[in-house]
Order: C-alpha cells, then sequence, then structure tokens
C-alpha cells in the first residue's frame, strides 16, 4: 500500500531530523536522492515529503495507519491533515470517507462545511416518536 510505504518514509524523516537536525534540510536531500534512484516514480517532491512527515507525526501508531488512514487514497489524507487538526475528528473523517466512498471534493466539502460538529445536533422528536430498543425487547 502506497500510503503505508508514505508513513514509513514520513517516519524516517522524523528519525533524520531528530537526528541530524533542521537545519540539516533531510527532506530537501531525501526530494533529491529518491528522485536520481527513481526517476520514473512521482511523489517524492519535497512538498509530498512534508506531507509524508506530518502524516507519521498526525498517526504515530502503524496499527491506526494500517487499520484506517491506508484504506483511503494519499490525497484525502492530504487533505484531512491540512483541513483537521484534531486526531478523533481524523479519524472520524477518514471512517465516513470509507463508509460513503466520499471524493475528495466531497470530502472537503463535508469538512468545510463543518459536518463533524454538527453530527447529532439536528433538532429531532426521535426520542418522543420512535420506541426505546428496551420496549422493543419486551414485546417479544
Amino acid at each position: 500500500m502506497v500510503v503505508l510505504l508514505y508513513w514509513q518514509i514520513g517516519r524516517e524523516i522524523i528519525i533524520r531530523q531528530q537526528q541530524q537536525g533542521w537545519g540539516a534540510k533531510v527532506i530537501e536531500r531525501l526530494a533529491r536522492d529518491l528522485k536520481a534512484a527513481f526517476p520514473d516514480i512521482k511523489g517524492f517532491s519535497s512538498r509530498n515529503l512534508k506531507y509524508m512527515r506530518a502524516f507519521a507525526e498526525a498517526y504515530p501508531d502503524e496499527q491506526i495507519v494500517q487499520q484506517a488512514a491506508a484504506l483511503i487514497p494519499w490525497f484525502h489524507n492530504c487533505v484531512i491533515l491540512d483541513k483537521v487538526k484534531n486526531n478523533l475528528e481524523r479519524e472520524w473523517y477518514i471512517q465516513k470517507t470509507r463508509e460513503n466512498s466520499w471524493s475528495r471534493n466531497i470530502l472537503t466539502l463535508q469538512i468545510n462545511n463543518r459536518l463533524f460538529e454538527r453530527q447529532g445536533k439536528a433538532v429531532n422528536n426521535f426520542n418522543v416518536i420512535l420506541p426505546s430498543p428496551q420496549i422493543l425487547l419486551e414485546k417479544l
């Protein structure tokens, strides 16, 4: 999976920056080295490597990456990284993207419209009109 590879590269960038310091230009050097080693493969620009680092920083647990974030396209993850700062909210948008097969544009629209914040806040009369699950079970 490309997303998992990008997470591993991001994690490696974090480690190298901790060892060599920010002034070492780890990302720029790695971008040049990867482009030279793999000239036919796209996705190793400095900008994308910065996303990889941010992705690994946002999701330090590889298990979360494998179970959720790796199951949506890379650029969907980039949108979420850019627009959502709360981890719980990020995971919610990942799950909803998977459940609803949102395109990147729809995901962006839902984030901009603050769907996460609006969930469950609609005024309704469900508790008055609909019977509780316990009542339904008692009738069986």
